[in-house]
């Protein structure tokens, strides 16, 4: 057997073994598993008709959500490993199932079915651009300091998301948004989030493995024994248990272990959206998409690469059309699922500086993955007080990359700016890069700077994008 590894994953070649590689694959398991936690939580906000993913009005089918999660993350993972021989996991991207839950299912007439349409789009596209070798052409068009706001923005869109979420951050009586109920922590669910949050952060001091998803255990345990012992059950609508949990009380009902639910597999639309949106919005929303894949992933393998010492003399890994070609289909496939688009997990850095050097890594971590589709009770009972103290340190970790961005030249430091703010403070991720990427071309042309006529083409779609609602009742759609 282990010869037969060798001889498939070129183990001896790269300098690993079998176990190196099982041991990297694990390490990158535990590093990027928070994602079964946080993608149905991700994805429990109801559509604009007021139904829910994997359910009806009632609520979200969390447990299906989950093992949907794991399983197109188990099998991606797997196929990356196999066809890529690259150690670099895959699941559902955070940032992009933010945009899914937070900015298309909120358009008029947006079902959850009409937005895995998009996502199916997205990866159809990008698969197509692979192909044709344009996905380099289009990476290039687009300045690096925007590609840093993009996930700066993103960063802070999923901080602020998690804070709300777990209800840290509330409106306020007079302001906008205030601290906890009434100005101050006043409810057990809220020590929960800051025990989560607290613990995450110690762990990541420490260098601990995991230490994302040891947070939320951490905290998902102490919210068990809180409920237990002072029975204080789920936040009501009219408000009048504000101390209550936020959306999921924090108690097991059954068995751990249960049959999977895939009601999200094939619950998409292609052809939904152009019923309910406009051709050019359509448009707008899988670039955007489409933006988010291209520079997470070509971030990603290169980091993946440099860590593994795998790249060649320009930077570039081996495989790299099956690495790309993979990563689209993880669009598709995370679409067709239900579940979001899938991409590639900075995480995997995580099992590559253990060791892994090779696929078996990632079929591995995959492996794990199918397993968990039979533990998706488990993911059901999490409350999100448990939960949302992950994406806040998601946050901070996208947040660091704001210092490879000259601020002292107006011209690239205006753009990113505007693309970091308006992500969260229009609660839209569409809108943060749409303004970023206009107000660059603009001072670009009054400074006379050279600016990629890809971009221009981009811009000119965001300009219909935001000015839509006029045109559209002008020529009486």
């Amino acid at each position: 057997m282990n010869e037969l590894l060798d001889r498939t994953f070129k183990l001896s070649e790269r300098g690993t073994t079998v176990g190196q590689e099982l041991r990297g694959g694990l390490v990158t398991f535990f590093a990027m598993s928070y994602i079964l936690v946080l993608n149905p939580i991700i994805l429990s906000t109801p559509d604009s008709t007021g139904h829910f993913l994997g359910g009806g009005t009632d609520g979200a089918n969390t447990p299906a959500i989950a093992a949907g999660t794991a399983l197109i993350a188990g099998i991606m993972s797997i196929l990356m490993g196999s066809v890529a021989n690259f150690p670099m996991a895959m699941a559902a991207g955070l940032g992009i199932n933010a945009m899914l839950a937070y900015t298309i299912v909120s358009l008029p007439g947006m079902t959850w079915a009409d937005a895995m349409g998009i996502v199916v789009l997205e990866g159809i596209l990008i698969f197509i651009l692979v192909m044709t070798g344009l996905r380099e052409a289009i990476f290039k068009a687009v300045p690096g300091f925007l590609k840093t706001a993009i996930s700066v923005g993103i960063g802070l869109f999923i901080a602020l998301v998690g804070l709300v979420n777990a209800g840290i951050i509330r409106p306020g009586s007079g302001t906008p948004l205030d601290l906890g109920i009434n100005g101050s922590i006043a409810s057990w669910p809220l020590v929960v989030f800051l025990v989560g949050l607290v613990s995450i952060i110690i762990l990541m001091v420490k260098r601990v493995r995991g230490a994302i998803l040891i947070g939320i255990v951490i905290a998902t345990v102490v919210a068990i024994i809180i409920e237990a012992v002072f029975d204080l059950g789920g936040q009501t609508p009219d408000g009048t248990n504000p101390g209550g949990w936020g959306l999921t009380v924090p108690a097991l009902d059954g068995s751990p272990v249960s049959v999977p639910e895939f009601s999200t597999i094939g619950a998409f639309s292609i052809t939904g959206p152009f019923e309910k949106i406009s051709v050019i919005a359509i448009l707008v929303l899988v670039f955007s998409l489409m933006l988010a894949d291209f520079f997470d992933t070509m971030g990603t393998m290169v980091a993946v690469g440099s860590e593994g010492k795998l790249l060649d003399k320009n930077d570039n890994p081996p495989k790299m059309r099956q690495i790309l070609a993979v990563d689209s289909l993880g669009a598709i496939a995370g679409g067709v699922g239900g579940v979001s688009s899938n991409t590639a997990y900075i995480e995997s850095t995580t099992g590559v500086a253990d060791g892994a050097r090779t696929g078996l890594a990632s079929v591995t971590t995959g492996i794990f993955f199918l397993l968990c589709t039979f533990l998706a009770p488990v993911a059901g009972m999490i409350p999100y007080e448990a939960a949302t103290p992950a994406l806040v340190v998601v946050g901070f970790l996208m947040m660091q990359q704001v210092a490879n961005i000259d601020w002292q030249d107006l011209v690239v430091g205006i753009p990113a700016f505007l693309t970091i703010v308006f992500m969260p403070f229009s609660y839209s991720i569409t809108v943060g890069i749409g303004m970023g990427f206009i107000a660059y071309g603009i001072l670009a042309l009054i400074d006379r700077r050279k600016v990629h006529p890809l971009l221009w083409i981009v811009n000119i779609l965001f300009v219909f994008y935001f000015v839509r609602g006029p045109i559209e009742t002008a020529l009486g759609l």
